[in-house]
């Protein structure tokens, strides 16, 4: 049986809650290094925080997914662990700037520290679902198009999720400051209106998503539902699961492994903007002395000067317009992203976009200007640095790359993998995206102290040499089905 092509609009309703999803993951992404230095937190021990995401992700991602291949009930295979996954994460988002209530029970770092890891766990079990329910619902003609739509949701959300404090601040003119220990009200904000988007964005896709019966998906798959059946009543120990799921692993489909390796170096790249993106240009931009982001010498003064809090206010904020940036370039090229793929080949396009981020990162350390100017975006006027205007230019490139990243490598992963494991899979490749970012938070901190004597800047340039190495390793990938497909074909009735 013939898997029915869906409109747009269908297509977009199957990937509509990731936007809410991402809203939030993009509020963590630009504000906890900042919400975690204020509440106590050293620039050598922030990748050490971080890890609590990929070792989220790493253990939550597979479980999900194999569950999730097993799981049909009222709200589908998917949507279950969608929702609960929402629901949960805007707890989380809701608790976590709020740390300094809970002083007498907890330190606030420490409680950051585990909302963090609450928001991270819940992210995850939202996310892994939403990979499979687009490989469940899209037909395979119609996969870069689904895989393109999601992307453009993902950066759409993300940009409006890294923007929110800079708007409360300039536009609804809530504090942007904070003294050690607290968060500043801009921020506490911003999160509470991250997590009503995130579930009511999420509501929309279980409720306007209605998925496949088992019946019809395994007909649409070529699977036999006797066999299913039957493979899905055996009950199996502990150990014999482990050997079952080690025994998936270690016969991955080729194509997995050599993402892997690319993987491994666009991740590593990432996790290092994201920890350390604000460090960097508040020292290379706002010209801050690193003395101001270790705890050590923070607590051998009697008061931050009112210009460095300043300081980092403005540099906090401008990592969420540079992240917006990167957004926004990102759901740009994700509009042809699908129609470049088809043209000219998912390998090079691919390749030409990581070599676009490499470059990008590379080109931090070029803006630091600092001298003042003053912006008017007829909805906010503020003045800045002209080095942190002249970052926008980068970030065009780290858009490229981010958009690719999220949509090529499960585009290529698709058409390899079985479809009765899709989800476990799914959730196997996760793998390649935590792991590279464990190993980065180990190190990262380590060579930024170590290395270059606590210069942010320096291991943003270092993640630009790890994208450059990732480009290089794409054109190693086996894709087979890296063929012109047309997937903007009218909808069938």
């Amino acid at each position: 049986m013939k898997q029915p092509h869906l409109s747009y609009w269908q297509v977009w309703n199957v990937s509509f809650g990731f936007l809410g999803v991402q809203i939030g993951f993009a509020l963590q992404n630009a504000n906890v290094s900042r919400i975690l230095s204020d509440l106590g937190a050293d620039l050598h021990s922030l990748s050490l925080f971080w890890l609590v995401a990929p070792v989220m992700g790493l253990l939550i991602q597979p479980i999900v997914g194999s569950a999730s291949d097993r799981t049909w009930n009222r709200l589908g295979r998917r949507n279950p662990y969608i929702l609960a996954g929402a629901a949960v994460a805007a707890i989380g988002m809701m608790l976590m700037p709020n740390a300094p209530l809970f002083v007498q029970i907890v330190s606030p770092m420490v409680f950051g520290a585990i909302m963090l890891a609450l928001m991270d766990a819940s992210f995850n079990v939202a996310f892994q679902p939403f990979r499979s329910l687009v490989s469940d619902m899209v037909p395979a003609e119609q996969r870069n198009q689904g895989y393109s739509v999601q992307s453009l949701l993902i950066n759409i959300g993300a940009i409006f999720g890294s923007i929110l404090p800079f708007l409360l601040t300039n536009v609804i003119g809530l504090e942007n400051t904070a003294q050690a220990g607290s968060v500043a009200p801009s921020v506490t904000w911003a999160f509470y209106i991250g997590a009503s988007v995130l579930l009511g964005s999420v509501l929309w896709t279980v409720f306007k998503t209605k998925e496949y019966p088992p019946e019809q998906y395994y007909a649409f798959k070529n699977l036999d539902p006797k066999i299913i059946a039957k493979q899905t009543e055996i009950k199996l120990t502990f150990a014999q699961k482990m050997r079952s799921f080690i025994g998936l692993f270690a016969n991955m489909p080729t194509t997995m492994k050599q993402l892997a390796i690319v993987q491994f170096f666009s991740w590593f790249a990432f996790f290092i903007m994201w920890v350390y993106a604000m460090p960097a240009i508040a020292q290379n931009t706002w010209g801050l002395d690193a003395k101001w982001f270790d705890s050590h010498y923070l607590s051998s003064v009697a008061q931050v000067p009112n210009d460095v809090l300043n300081a980092k206010g403005a540099a906090g904020d401008w990592v969420g317009i540079i992240s917006a940036a990167y957004f926004l370039f990102a759901a740009l090229f994700s509009v042809v992203l699908s129609k470049l793929a088809n043209n000219i080949g998912r390998k090079i396009t691919y390749s030409l976009s990581l070599m676009a981020g490499g470059l990008g990162f590379i080109g931090f350390i070029f803006f630091t200007n600092p001298e003042q100017t003053h912006v008017n975006l007829l909805i906010a006027q503020f003045t800045v640095p002209k080095g942190a205007l002249g970052l926008i230019i980068p970030m065009l490139g780290v858009g490229i790359a981010w958009a690719a990243m999220l949509a090529i490598p499960y585009s290529i992963l698709a058409g390899s993998l079985p479809a009765d494991k899709t989800g476990v899979y799914m959730g196997i490749f996760n793998f390649t995206i935590a792991a590279p970012q464990i190993v980065s938070g180990l190190v990262s901190g380590q060579i930024l102290t170590h290395v270059f004597d606590n210069q942010a800047i320096y291991v943003i340039m270092l993640a630009g040499v790890s994208m450059l190495a990732g480009s290089i390793c794409v054109y190693f990938i086996k894709d087979e089905q890296d063929v012109i497909i047309n997937d903007m074909s009218p909808a069938e009735s």
